[in-house]
């Protein structure tokens, strides 16, 4: 390493002091507080936060991406005057800040996790706000979520991620529907970032053997509440162009450069936590991307005179692992001559041949021909690993069972923990105000218990209704105006552009299907029966809407096809009114449809579908959900809390896919649409409002972020794994 800590903690918390005071030494006097919130995400969950910074000069606000730090460096001087003089919103920022430093006066001991020693939780991508473009899809805001309510929870953890230059890309879809992607570079010194510094006040660098070459690295601290988020960055001028390309692109499509990615990730961050003299008590592979940090560990130990069978062990005694896909591009394969290239004398550092390293990534270790792939990597050296779900826990242990050849399916020692949401983070403002007046004081903090949310069931349906009535009036309008602007842009037709301007109704139906566009969700189900759906949108009687959302990766060609046939609906009367599909879905437009949506369709093949989080944020705001029974779904679904499709798997896809279409339209035009538009004398449709109040208080509690954190640490960060599991297959 080119830096050692000589005392004390170089972890970069003090140069994100300096950055908030530089920053509000250009600020007027009473502005300051407004500068040390910008450099803590918690802002970001907290009621009133996103206010804050949008009152200063709400244009800006949205034209920054919602980016605390750009805001206050370009609003003008003017809007910065009139705001210093607003005591009544600088009394609310004072407020705010108080909050955040209680906040981080109370992290406590966690299971084996210390102040001293915290989980390291490592992940490819945090989603942790929309100003931090860091992220592809749901890993990402799964890892979001998972940070902000370890600090809700004074859980002590520490995250470390790469800092991609250029993010992921940014989406734009031509008249025809086909995706085209474009990058934007991030400037790291205009977002919540600061740059972490050794005790010589220069920028504290490790270095990580890659490609026959030790490649330096830098890092920058963002804070997440008490939790901070470390991003490695191989931008340094002591590296080759090519190398610091490495931490440009999230899931950069040159494999060579991927698998450098991930080998950054897994050595470099127990590198750069050594240097900040850091010592984690439990190390969390969230996802395999990450799987060579045990191997780093052991690698310490051994450099130390450690044997290496003891080294190992005990690295996989202080390492879990989560996996979060079944899918084959989330379990990628190297062959010899990639991992030879990429990771050149590391197996040696560690005390392997190389032929041994390679075994360790294979599910049958004596087959040369099969790939390493880092998911049978990162099981071998945990002492625990998990599914996403329930489900994913069975399907996990029946893809993973060659690793544990002498056990049965059922007894292979893979578990689960259902992934759950941040309940502060997805909680539009409006449906917050509600529970707040309707719940005991206090809900937040017990919304993991089921009586929590018992008193759902007392609120009118009048004020339930009009509720979901405003949060889809809201949408809809966002909605007119971004389909008439992609419209433009895309060239389309006068006469669609006016269609967008005119169409989309706050009283209609509105239903969202937004995701990662892999061909597993099946997007093309939506349009297999092109007069079914003609007949669906185009009612009188029950009128319907689809808002639309999502990004392939740039090399997924069948997802990018996916996306194309959704505008076969031009051809479709009334289409252009009631079909929108909204280009560069992020964390924003994630937002804004989870809240004002009224139901929300998910349509996976199963078993693929891990978990998925995204239909929990609408049960959250008051939305139904219409899903195949994969995933977190098959936990959630009691037959009154929404509406399910089948999720047992047909050997023919095609008559699978024929089959799950079916029961889509079927569902929509004789249970969902009829249940919506059945209203009383009142106006209000009682019985869609009872379904609302039965999936708000049966998947509330069960699906939130509080639970799936206290689960891992009461069962995953605390818990030894059967000793028996960790004998199959390791070296």
């Amino acid at each position: 390493m080119s830096d050692t800590v000589t005392a004390g903690l170089h972890d970069g918390s003090s140069e994100v002091v300096r950055a908030a005071e530089e920053m509000a030494a250009r600020l007027p006097g009473p502005l300051s507080v407004f500068a040390r919130i910008a450099y803590n995400y918690r802002w970001s969950w907290t009621s009133g936060g996103a206010e804050l910074f949008s009152s200063i000069d709400p244009l800006r606000w949205e034209r920054s991406g919602c980016n605390p730090v750009r805001l206050l460096l370009e609003a003008s001087a003017d809007a910065l005057a009139r705001t210093a003089a607003n005591t009544d919103l600088v009394g609310k920022a004072n407020t705010l800040w108080q909050e955040i430093q209680d906040d981080r006066g109370r992290v406590h001991t966690a299971g084996r996790a210390s102040p001293q020693r915290p989980v390291a939780f490592l992940c490819a991508e945090f989603a942790v706000h929309q100003s931090l473009p860091i992220y592809a899809g749901g890993l990402g805001v799964l890892a979001g979520d998972i940070l902000k309510e370890a600090s809700d929870l004074g859980v002590p953890m520490v995250a470390v991620g790469l800092l991609y230059r250029q993010g992921y890309f940014l989406q734009r879809l031509d008249r025809s529907g086909y995706q085209h992607e474009y990058w934007i570079p991030l400037d790291p010194e205009r977002v919540p970032a600061a740059l972490v510094r050794n005790h010589e006040g220069r920028p504290l660098t490790v270095t990580v053997p890659l490609r026959g070459r030790q490649l330096t690295v830098q890092l920058w601290r963002v804070q997440v509440g008490s939790v901070p988020l470390f991003l490695l960055d191989a931008d340094r001028p002591e590296n080759s162009r090519t190398d610091r390309w490495i931490t440009a692109r999230l899931y950069e499509s040159n494999r060579a450069i991927r698998l450098a990615q991930y080998a950054l990730l897994g050595i470099g961050s127990m590198r750069v936590l050594a240097a900040m003299g850091l010592n984690p008590s439990v190390v969390h592979l969230n996802e395999g991307h990450a799987a060579l940090a045990p191997l780093e560990l052991a690698r310490r130990d051994i450099a130390a005179g450690v044997d290496r069978h003891t080294a190992f062990t005990a690295a996989r005694e202080r390492t879990v692992f989560t996996t979060h896909t079944p899918v084959g591009a989330g379990n990628e394969g190297y062959d010899i001559a990639e991992i030879a290239e990429v990771l050149g004398d590391f197996p040696a550092d560690i005390g392997m041949d190389f032929e041994a390293f390679l075994q360790l990534g294979r599910t049958r270790p004596d087959n040369p021909a099969e790939p390493f792939v880092m998911t049978p990597l990162g099981i071998k050296m945990s002492r625990a690993a998990n599914g996403v779900s329930q489900r994913h826990g069975q399907v996990s242990r029946q893809m993973w069972q060659p690793l544990f050849p002498e056990r049965p399916v059922d007894t292979v020692p893979i578990g689960h923990v259902t992934n759950g949401v941040h309940v502060p983070t997805w909680l539009a403002p409006e449906m917050r105000e509600l529970l707040d007046r309707h719940l005991a004081p206090g809900w937040m903090s017990r919304q993991t218990d089921p009586a929590t949310w018992a008193a759902v069931d007392d609120i009118p349906d009048e004020e339930v209704w009009r509720l979901r009535s405003l949060l889809r009036a809201e949408l809809v309008e966002w909605v007119r105006d971004r389909s008439v602007a992609n419209r433009l842009a895309r060239s389309d037709s006068r006469e669609l552009v006016a269609a967008a301007e005119r169409g989309f109704s706050a009283d209609a139906l509105t239903i969202g299907f937004a995701r990662r566009l892999a061909t597993y969700k099946r997007l093309y189900l939506l349009t297999m029966e092109p007069q079914r759906v003609a007949d669906l949108i185009s009612s009188q009687e029950h009128p319907m809407q689809l808002i639309l959302a999502g990004k392939a990766h740039p090399d997924d060609e069948d997802g990018k096809r996916s996306a194309q046939g959704l505008f076969g609906f031009k051809a479709i009367p009334h289409a252009g009114e009631r079909v929108a599909f909204i280009d560069n879905y992020d964390l924003g437009i994630a937002s804004r449809l989870v809240a004002g949506c009224d139901l929300w369709v998910n349509l996976p093949r199963p078993p693929l579908e891990a978990s998925g989080t995204s239909g929990m944020k609408v049960v959250l705001n008051g939305g139904l959900n219409l899903s195949v029974l994969d995933g977190w779904w098959a936990e959630a679904f009691d037959g009154e809390n929404g509406w399910a499709i089948p999720g047992d798997t047909v050997f023919d896809p095609g008559v699978q896919d024929t089959r799950d279409a079916a029961a889509f339209y079927d569902l929509l035009e004789h249970d969902v649409a009829p249940l919506f538009y059945d209203r009383a004398a009142d106006g209000v449709p009682h019985g869609w409002v009872r379904r609302v109040k039965r999936s708000l208080r049966t998947n509330g509690p069960r699906f939130s972020a509080a639970r799936m954190v206290h689960d891992y640490v009461d069962t995953v960060y605390t818990v030894r794994a059967d000793s028996d599991s960790q004998a199959q297959g390791h070296a």
